[in-house]
C-alpha cells in the first residue's frame, strides 16, 4: 500500500482581491508522478509554489511526511524545483552546475565527482562534464537542470512546465525521458502543465484544476474515459458532448433513442450529459447504424481522418483511419462501454 507523502488542507490563496485557490484539499502519494493540469490562471503553479515554500497560503496547512511544513523555510524542505527557465549558471560548466548543491554543503570532492557522474548518466549526458552551458541545446540544458535538482536527493521534485521552451519533437522525447528518470530515482514528481498530452503520457495521477477548484482527480485513463463534468470532457481531448436523459440504471436516451450504457446511480429520467469520444464511433452502412446521418466534411489529420457527420439533431465529430465521400449517408454505432454519462451539473 502506498504511503501518503504530501497533503494540502483547505488551501486558500488570493491575489489583488481575486481568489486563486479555493480551499484546496489534495493528497499525494510517495513515489508517484502526479500532474497538476489546467489552463492558465487555474491555480496550478500557485499550489506548486506553496508546496515549495515560495508562496505563502492565506489559509490552510501543508503537510509533508506527516509533518506540518506550512511555515517552514524553502531550504529546510526536502523538495527541489525545476522551472521552465532552467536558471543554470552560465559562468559554470556542466560539472559545476550539477555539483552546485553538494558544493554548498561542502561534501568531499570524491563524493561530488561520483554523484555528478551518476546524475549525468541518469539524464543521458555522460561525458558532458566539461561542456559550457552556452554550447548545449534546450533539451540538454533541461536535463542538466533536472540533474542539478536531483543530486541533493530530495523526496519530491517539483517541475513547473519544464518542457515549455522545447520544440514539439524534443517535448515528446523528454516526456518519456522524465517518466523513465522518475521511475529510476523512485521519488515523487509533482508536475505542472497545461498540455493534456503531456499529462496523459507521463502521469500516474492527474489533478485537473480550473478557476482555483479541483475538477477531477484520477488516472489518465479515468480522466479521459470518465470525465466528471463538461469542463474536464472538453479540456482533455476531443469530445462529442450531448444532452440526454438517464431513463434508469444502464439506459440513456440520446436524441429520443434508447442506448445501453454501463452507468448507474442517477435519478430516474434525470437530465444528464453524455460524452462520446470521436474515436469511439464506428461508421457503418446506413441500415446498420443506431444513428443515421450524412458526411459533411473530411479532414486528413495524419494518423486519422476527422469526419463530420450531420444527423437530424446535431453534428458529430468522428476520428477514423477510413475516408468517406462528402454527402455519403452513413450509420453510426457506439459500444455501451463508450457512452460516458455525467451529471449535467456535476463537479468534483
Amino acid at each position: 500500500m502506498s504511503k501518503e507523502l504530501i497533503r494540502f488542507e483547505n488551501i486558500v490563496k488570493e491575489y489583488d482581491g481575486q481568489l486563486i485557490l479555493k480551499s484546496i484539499n489534495l493528497a499525494v502519494e510517495e513515489n508517484a508522478f502526479v500532474t497538476l493540469l489546467g489552463p492558465s490562471g487555474s491555480g496550478k503553479t500557485t499550489l506548486l509554489r506553496i508546496l515549495g515554500g515560495f508562496v505563502e497560503a492565506d489559509e490552510g496547512s501543508v503537510y509533508f511526511d506527516s509533518q506540518d511544513i506550512t511555515n517552514k523555510a524553502p531550504y529546510l524542505r526536502e523538495i527541489n524545483t525545476v522551472f521552465q527557465k532552467y536558471a543554470l549558471f552560465p559562468h559554470m560548466n556542466v560539472f559545476d552546475n550539477v555539483a552546485f548543491g553538494l558544493t554548498i554543503k561542502k561534501e568531499s570532492k570524491a563524493n561530488i565527482v561520483t554523484k555528478v557522474k551518476e546524475m549525468l548518466r541518469l539524464v543521458g549526458l555522460s561525458g558532458f562534464e566539461e561542456r559550457e552551458i552556452s554550447t548545449l541545446s534546450g533539451g540538454q540544458q533541461q536535463r542538466i537542470a533536472i540533474a542539478r535538482a536531483l543530486i541533493n536527493e530530495p523526496k519530491v521534485l517539483l517541475l513547473d512546465e519544464p518542457l515549455g521552451a522545447l520544440d514539439l519533437r524534443l517535448r515528446k522525447e523528454m516526456q518519456l525521458e522524465l517518466k523513465k528518470i522518475q521511475k529510476e530515482v523512485g521519488i515523487t514528481f509533482l508536475y505542472v502543465t497545461h498540455d493534456q498530452e503531456e499529462a496523459l503520457t507521463m502521469s500516474d495521477e492527474i489533478v485537473v484544476l480550473n478557476n482555483g477548484d479541483i475538477q477531477q482527480i484520477g488516472s489518465p485513463i479515468d480522466i479521459y474515459n470518465e470525465p466528471q463534468n463538461r469542463f474536464v470532457a472538453e479540456f482533455i481531448g476531443d469530445s462529442n458532448i450531448v444532452e440526454a436523459i438517464m431513463l434508469e440504471d444502464f439506459k440513456v436516451s440520446i436524441d429520443g433513442k434508447v442506448f445501453e450504457c454501463i452507468d448507474f446511480g442517477f435519478n430516474t429520467d434525470e437530465a444528464v450529459e453524455v460524452v462520446i469520444r470521436p474515436e469511439d464511433f464506428e461508421i457503418v452502412d446506413l441500415d446498420k447504424g443506431m444513428i443515421q446521418g450524412v458526411v459533411t466534411s473530411v479532414i486528413f489529420k495524419g494518423v486519422h481522418n476527422e469526419i463530420n457527420v450531420k444527423t437530424a439533431e446535431r453534428d458529430y465529430i468522428i476520428h477514423t483511419i477510413k475516408s468517406f465521400p462528402i454527402d455519403k449517408e452513413v450509420g453510426l454505432t457506439i459500444d455501451k462501454e463508450d457512452i460516458h454519462v455525467m451529471s449535467k451539473y456535476g463537479g468534483y
